[in-house]
């Protein structure tokens, strides 16, 4: 479901679970392998990236419709979003395939944004599914995006390729399938010997906001 390795510097954590939708096992996963990624000592920047046809389909209803905790378990989501936006070190989501609700907050989460060009889609479907956007999950698209961009991700639920994507400022790359990992790895071994205390300090000014309304 979740596995790490290395490429020299760069950790390449791996979601290889279908539609890599977010339940409490896939969690507990993520965050231990970013217990382990952020003890690593030198240089380190971390790279996540989905597998096939997804990156995340975000969360998993059925799991939560079948859970009384699901309170307790989107508030550990929160958590994890508010993690990434601080996390001291660099991080760059290599976005494979689609990325949708929960999933596409997860990816902007990260510093950059690389995104397959010729298929795939990033997009916010709360509209259609009448299910609103959480004042935590605005929190990141409101620090991570354009204005416009956010306002018509959250109004519409427009699906956005990679191209487009690009062009209205939600990631920050879109290149062929095949190069979406590779540009990922080589942007994140560019920044990962950049100090942990400045980043966590420069973090906290641009995203500081957002990761404390994530905590709650």
């Amino acid at each position: 479901m979740i596995s790490l390795d290395q490429d020299g510097d760069v950790w390449i954590l791996r979601m290889t679970a279908g539609e890599n939708r977010f339940n409490q096992h896939w969690l507990d996963a993520v965050n231990t392998a970013l217990d382990r990624v952020e003890a690593a000592r030198g240089p380190a920047a971390l790279v996540s990236t989905g597998d096939g046809k997804f990156y995340t389909n975000g969360l998993d209803l059925d799991w939560l419709a079948g859970h009384p905790e699901a309170g307790a378990f989107l508030a550990a989501v929160n958590q994890l979003n508010a993690r990434l936006l601080s996390l001291p070190l660099p991080t760059v989501a290599a976005v494979n395939g689609h990325a949708f609700g929960a999933g596409a907050v997860l990816a902007i989460a990260h510093d950059i944004v690389v995104m397959r060009a010729d298929r795939g889609y990033w997009c916010m479907p709360e509209a259609d599914l009448g299910l609103p956007v959480t004042p935590p999950m605005y929190a990141v698209l409101e620090a991570k995006l354009p204005r416009r961009a956010a306002q018509e991700a959250i109004l519409t639920g427009r699906r956005y390729g990679g191209a487009d994507a690009a062009l209205a400022g939600i990631v920050h790359q879109a290149v062929a399938g095949d190069q979406v990992l590779p540009r990922a790895v080589e942007l994140a071994m560019g920044l990962a010997a950049k100090d942990r205390r400045t980043l966590a300090a420069h973090k906290r000014l641009l995203f500081g906001a957002a990761a404390r309304a994530c905590r709650g």
